[in-house]
């Protein structure tokens, strides 16, 4: 399987990163790469977009993670963008729902960075 990763800005102030296919450990690093560019650019302020995707596993929790820890060390953050519940129970199961903004549309989390 395969990843699509595309970005955009809304604003100044932050990017969204639009994710479909499965983020795994075969597919993780496409992601990691292009997150990673944002951040290298000055970007800390991201919304991921995970609507288009059907499976994360470890290996993308953890890009996610690291991505996360990176935007913070320039008080930046990341709020996500998922509406599959097998997707949202994963971070419901792993605790990051209280590290990460999850929400159902683009507005909501662009207006949580406010």
């Amino acid at each position: 399987m395969d990843i699509k990763v595309s970005s955009r800005p809304l604003g100044e102030q932050i990017h969204t990163v639009a994710v479909t296919g499965e983020i795994d450990v075969y597919t993780s690093p496409k992601l990691k790469e292009h997150i990673t560019e944002l951040i290298e650019k000055g970007h800390y302020n991201l919304v991921i977009n995970l609507e288009g995707v059907r499976y994360i596993d470890s290996t993308g929790l953890g890009v996610l993670i690291g991505a996360l820890k990176k935007v913070r060390d320039h008080n930046g953050s990341i709020n996500l963008i998922c509406t599959n519940p097998q997707i949202k129970k994963i971070f419901n199961i792993t605790g990051l729902v209280k590290i990460f903004g999850i929400f159902k549309a683009e507005e909501e989390a662009v207006k949580a960075f406010v």
